[in-house]
């Protein structure tokens, strides 16, 4: 009798077809791909109808994904891997810098420098909100001229690479420390918003029982030369979703508190001379860890 060919004589000859591989660090991942990937075909008897739908899932993924919605990012994020990836590259067995978390699929590149206390919104989206605090390093030294790279949503949800009627550079900017390492804008107080849920991800949250949204928060990268950058956020502590973010990016430690201030407040910036009602403040400190030599 002929003999018969195996699941795992499959498996087998694939793990064997990359042995050849020129670059072993790719031969590896995609041997270590290979192994989990049948294991999980095995594990639950995928049927071949269920194949194809996640073919079909794959080639949506492609379609929706453009310049401005990045799909594939989504999926990552939803399926935590998006933040395993973050924590494997970012460990702190000291746990004195600032955790990172996801970048996320809206940050773009580029955004205009402002100046100290400058506006982060370029047209009317929220309750104001004075964000400040320093840089420091992990003696506690203050960083002077240290860059933070912020973006975030409006009150409409929406970030500005999303709203095609909002100013380019609406809610997004960077901003330089000062010789004390203190910085500060003014911003809108972030509200929680859902993450693209009408693709295949948001199909996949809706099936299994999962929400899209996010808890409020404001996103930051926090550069220093000689230092590691961080890519990180600034939640608020009381929004709504705070324990059950759909990208599981939460951390304790980034938790923050915003305090709110009447008008008649003596502590009101200068940046709020054009606003007579009530605002919002938010302090958030940095520390960053030296760059590896």
């Amino acid at each position: 009798m002929t003999e018969r060919t195996t699941p795992d004589d499959i498996t087998a000859a694939v793990l064997a077809s990359f042995a050849r591989s020129p670059d072993e660090r790719l031969g590896t991942l995609m041997r270590a791909l290979t192994t989990h990937l049948h294991a999980f075909v095995k594990e639950v008897g995928l049927t071949e109808e269920e194949w194809r739908a996640a073919i079909g899932v794959l080639t949506d993924t492609g379609h929706i994904t453009t310049g401005t919605r990045q799909e594939w990012i989504l999926w990552s994020d939803a399926l935590g891997v998006s933040m395993l990836v973050d924590a494997l590259a970012n460990r702190d067995p000291a746990g004195r810098a600032t955790e990172s978390t996801v970048q996320g699929p809206f940050y773009v590149p580029g955004s205009p420098l402002r100046a100290y206390g400058d506006r982060l919104d370029e047209r009317p989206a929220g309750e104001p909100l004075w964000v400040h605090g320093t840089v420091r390093s992990l003696d506690g030294r203050p960083l002077a001229g240290a860059e933070l790279d912020v973006w975030q949503n409006g009150d409409n949800e929406l970030y500005a690479v999303q709203d095609a009627d909002a100013p380019e550079n609406h809610l997004r900017g960077r901003f330089l420390t000062m010789d004390d390492g203190g910085y500060a804008f003014l911003t809108v107080r972030p509200t929680p918003y859902p993450i693209p849920y009408d693709g295949p991800v948001g199909h996949m949250l809706s099936a299994t029982g999962r929400h899209p949204w996010r808890p409020a928060h404001i996103h930051v990268i926090v550069r220093a030369a000689g230092y590691r950058p961080v890519t990180t956020h600034v939640f608020d502590r009381e929004s709504k979703h705070i324990d059950g973010d759909a990208v599981f990016a939460v951390k304790p430690s980034l938790l923050r508190d915003l305090t709110a201030h009447p008008a008649s407040d003596p502590g009101r910036p200068a940046a709020l001379s054009d606003h007579a009602g009530p605002w919002w403040s938010l302090a958030s400190d940095f520390v960053l860890a030296p760059a590896p030599a």
